[in-house]
């Protein structure tokens, strides 16, 4: 089945692999553009998929490419926030998603209804969009090596027993968990031994709710071996599930019951709620449906690069981390649409192909370790016995390129808290583990809303502005007038992890290798990062000050070089003067690689 009549063609510009929400929106986001984009996809829409709750970031993504109208009258569950139990005996934590940005509100879906959506979206903004059509072969140019050659046609097949070649001038593999440029032909994806987790699930129906409407709900497993989920649908349903370390869970299925037997998945299921207190007191007037046990193991890992000649990887075929925090969809969209932005600079020669590909491989990268951090910091709050591998330095390793510019306003405070070692620019094991513990902050249930409002009257917006630079501890001891102070500060500190990601702008508030995202439709691409006084005083608070003029910064030269750092710095130093100086220098000393500047 195909959302066309017409057969799969023989030749088109841009061939997307996979009509999961990765595929689907980067083929909408090219489309959108005017290019020739097919879109092949191996199961039958719709289909089922686990991954059912959504970030805060959702709306402004499918506004992007024109589907939010449609979305929010297809009857999705709101989801207005997040209830963490993260230590049992203590209250959760509830994170807001509206409190101070009323369109953040976002949702926990179906995911063969959306799925589905989105695919038939892809098509009606110009996609030539097939189902039940997989890829069996990609041929590469000349025959060459994979690692080194330009992927250039693939070989198809379908379920009517048909088969076909496609060529291609560029490619963008968003197959899902099979990755098929990642495992089957770059042969570089490598899984993370301290997520090898195993998750079980099911669905329910006639449960009574949380207290907080259709929330999305994680609670840590009284033997602190995994934690659970609770996830409301709007289909009247609602997904529960466990996840634990693979090493916990063959120990647990591999004990034979008094008939002489090993537990069934569902049986295994079932017996997982004695170590899930709350979520089981949810379930009381609830009846599991049969039949709807899941199990998936092996989920979390990353490829060595998200980007070659003339190709690109998105979504669960890039990597994947933990479904913790639901970002799996917010990844899959941000690299599609990060994916189509330097595909359409590098076919209009906006800029060279070699500069398109690593600004998509770096910002999918950081956006991998920023979620993962955060995940590693989750699960140290929940003082899991995956705690004992060595997180620090297994993000290290992963791709230190990543990790230093996803997290560049964090260095200067991290470093700060250093109790040995010479005050290098380099990240060390020390660095890492702070930074976990900082984000810990994030859980802090202490914290309420007249504690916020508060600190906003005294300090002002910017101080709980996650688009704001880290204070980091040693300010906040300055600040903070006491215990509530310094609590409000640290957990909004905590935030700023998520800052760069919070909606469809991060593309155009973060300058890698000197360009950011234009989001202007019909000029959808890379382009240099321009400087301007809006853009400085941003950077420092994540919003314009009172009583400055916004000038332009006039320049013949990259915006991004030394001595136009410099220029700017001694423009407008004496102007920032009342302000916060440290911020404007470390701003200026880090915008050739990675300027973080909120718009």
């Amino acid at each position: 089945m195909s959302t066309t009549t017409t057969a799969v063609p023989e030749k088109t510009t841009i061939l997307v692999i996979g009509g999961g929400p990765g595929g689907s929106y980067t083929a909408a986001a090219l489309a959108r553009e005017g290019h020739d984009v097919v879109i092949l996809e191996s199961a039958k829409h719709p289909r089922y998929h686990i991954g059912e709750s959504l970030t805060a970031a959702m709306r402004t993504y499918l506004r992007f490419i024109g589907l939010e109208e449609e979305f929010v009258k297809h009857g999705f569950n709101l989801k207005q926030g997040a209830l963490f139990q993260l230590v049992q005996g203590m209250e959760a934590n509830w994170t807001d998603f509206q409190a101070r940005i009323p369109d953040y509100e976002t949702w926990n879906v179906v995911r063969s209804e959306m799925d589905n959506l989105m695919f038939k979206h892809a098509a009606k903004e110009g996609a030539v969009a097939f189902d039940e059509t997989k890829i069996e072969s990609i041929e590469f140019e000349g025959n060459g090596d994979p690692k080194t050659a330009r992927p250039v046609a693939a070989q198809w097949t379908n379920k009517q027993g048909q088969s076909g070649r496609i060529a291609f001038d560029w490619l963008v593999d968003a197959s899902g968990r099979a990755g098929v440029m990642s495992t089957q032909y770059l042969k570089n994806r490598v899984m993370r031994e301290s997520f090898r987790n195993v998750a079980v699930w099911s669905y329910w129906k006639g449960i009574r709710a949380t207290g907080r409407p259709y929330s999305f709900y994680a609670e840590v497993l009284t033997d602190k071996k995994g934690w659970a989920w609770f996830i409301p649908l709007n289909d009247g349903t609602t997904s529960v599930g466990f996840v634990t370390h693979q090493n916990t869970s063959t120990e647990r299925r591999s004990k034979v019951g008094p008939d002489g037997k090993k537990p069934t998945v569902t049986e295994h299921y079932l017996d997982m709620f004695q170590y899930a207190p709350h979520v089981k007191d949810f379930l009381k007037e609830g009846e599991m449906i049969p039949g709807t046990t899941h199990s998936a193991s092996d989920y979390s890992y990353w490829a060595g690069g998200y980007a070659g000649d003339h190709y690109r990887l998105v979504g669960d075929a890039a990597n994947f981390v933990d479904p913790f925090f639901s970002t799996g969809i917010h990844i899959s969209m941000s690299g599609g649409l990060s994916a189509a932005a330097s595909i359409c600079s590098s076919i209009r020669g906006d800029v060279d192909e070699m500069t398109a590909r690593k600004w998509h491989d770096l910002k999918v990268g950081m956006l991998h370790v920023r979620f993962l951090l955060a995940v590693m910091g989750a699960y140290r709050q929940m003082d899991l016995e995956q705690q004992n591998f060595d997180y620090a330095s297994e993000l290290l390793c992963q791709g230190k390129e990543y990790f230093n510019h996803a997290f560049i306003g964090f260095r200067e405070p991290i470093q700060e808290l250093r109790t040995s070692g010479d005050k290098t620019e380099e990240w060390t094991v020390e660095d890492v583990n702070n930074l976990m513990e900082g984000f810990g902050h994030f859980f802090d249930s202490s914290v309420d809303e007249p504690d916020v409002a508060e600190v906003m009257k005294v300090h002002g917006m910017q101080s709980i502005s996650i688009m704001a630079p880290v204070l980091g501890n040693k300010k906040i001891e300055v600040m903070a007038e006491d215990e509530m102070t310094r609590n409000v500060l640290k957990k909004f500190d905590a935030r700023k992890l998520f800052g760069p990601e919070v909606e469809v702008n991060s593309l155009k508030r973060q300058a890698l290798f000197g360009y950011i995202v234009n989001l202007e439709r019909g000029q959808l691409g890379l382009i240099y990062a321009q400087l301007s006084f809006d853009f400085v005083l941003h950077a420092i608070w994540g919003r314009t000050e009172p009583g400055h003029e916004l000038q332009a910064v006039d320049v013949d030269e990259n915006p991004l070089t030394p001595t136009t750092r410099n220029s700017v710095y001694s423009r407008f130093s004496d102007a920032l003067l009342p302000l916060d100086r440290r911020y404007i220098t470390t701003w200026a000393r880090y915008s050739s690689g990675c300027a973080f500047i909120p718009l």
